[in-house]
């Protein structure tokens, strides 16, 4: 599986209600900050409606769905980067994730305390996103320190990480995250090496109420989204967590009820699939199953998803495109109309590229 997103916020914000709505894990909610102290983690399917038609035409049973993971993170404070909370610990979490989902409250509830008193999200926002910012520039200090002696002496390799530390910590110092900024590949080196928590791509969700009395807070959210170049999606959280809840075959008429096409969760898990600058490709050679790899992979590589074998012996890819087979109806068909390519290690994956790889160990 391999990709996963954290979701974050400050406490009792709605992270958990969340979390609990998107895999059914039961995560434990209540009415106090830290009540989840060990990451809770869930293994969501994608939902891929590419995937039942390919099944559907290739005339395959029980297709495979790709998946992704959630963890719903302990809630932060202010002071985190010094120790406050659970600091340290919580921020070690993040370093381990793929990408944030920032979970950010816009409902009112007498039965559920804000940390900071009243709902205001960008100040929340704020909060939160300082606390990294701080956490990140204590991290490139201490490594700066390490090495200014080695700089000093004429080391150029050192030189050079030393400008590149000094260059992210005073972009940092002006309470800007590191994501959205142009890298060069050493510097994405650096970002991987130190996990540096503000250069992860960032999901603002906000936790609405039913009755839709904040949707000013809701409008400044996905405004502040927009101009620091994330994504956003708005959620009634408890109503997801309802629906989640539902036998399968009554979900349907209750979102129809509601007037809604799908639930506001298979939005989320599609925005969180695109914040990965994740793709989809197929193989169908024994079972049917979607396979997950980042925009950009190439063929070797994607074969190397499957089994290392795969890429280690790759000879070719025999690969044609989901609409080819929409319109022609069968693999059949597929093959006697030359909509069938031979693809060599160097061929970069496309999104619904159905492959089947050939390899010799």
């Amino acid at each position: 599986m391999g990709f996963n997103c954290g979701i974050i916020g400050l406490p009792n914000v709605g992270k958990s209600t969340i979390f609990n709505a998107l895999s059914r894990a039961g995560a434990q909610m209540a009415n106090y900050p830290f009540c989840t102290i060990e990451p809770n983690k869930g293994i969501v399917v994608v939902p891929d409606e590419r995937l039942k038609k390919i099944a559907g035409l290739l005339k395959k049973n029980n297709p495979i769905f790709t998946k992704i993971e959630f963890i719903d993170i302990a809630g932060l404070v202010k002071g985190a980067s010094k120790g406050e909370g659970l600091g340290n610990k919580f921020l070690d979490n993040i370093r381990n994730v793929d990408a944030i989902i920032h979970c950010v409250r816009c409902f009112n509830s007498e039965d559920v305390v804000h940390v900071t008193g009243d709902i205001n999200p960008i100040r929340d926002i704020e909060i939160i996103n300082t606390e990294l910012c701080l956490a990140d520039i204590g991290l490139l200090e201490r490594a700066k320190e390490k090495i200014l002696k080695l700089a000093a002496s004429g080391d150029k390799n050192a030189k050079t990480r030393v400008e590149i530390l000094q260059r992210f910590i005073l972009h940092l110092n002006e309470g800007k995250l590191l994501h959205g900024l142009e890298f060069e590949k050493n510097e994405i080196d650096i970002i991987h090496e130190y996990g540096l928590i503000t250069s992860k791509p960032v999901l603002y969700l906000a936790n609405t109420g039913e009755d839709g009395s904040l949707n000013d807070a809701v409008k400044a959210i996905k405004e502040y989204a927009g101009k620091s170049g994330s994504e956003y999606i708005s959620l009634v959280g408890k109503l997801e967590e309802e629906i989640s809840e539902l036998p399968v075959n009554e979900r349907r008429e209750y979102l129809d009820a509601l007037g809604f096409t799908e639930p506001g969760l298979e939005r989320l898990i599609k925005v969180s699939y695109k914040l990965l600058n994740l793709i989809t490709y197929y193989t169908a050679a024994t079972d049917l199953q979607a396979w997950t790899i980042r925009e950009g992979t190439g063929a070797a590589e994607a074969a190397g998803k499957i089994h290392t074998d795969f890429e280690k012996g790759f000879i070719r890819a025999e690969v044609y495109s989901y609409e080819d087979l929409v319109k022609s109806g069968s693999e059949h068909r597929i093959r006697e109309t030359g909509k069938l390519r031979s693809e060599g290690k160097s061929y970069t994956v496309k999104d619904s590229d159905i492959i089947h790889f050939l390899f010799n160990v």
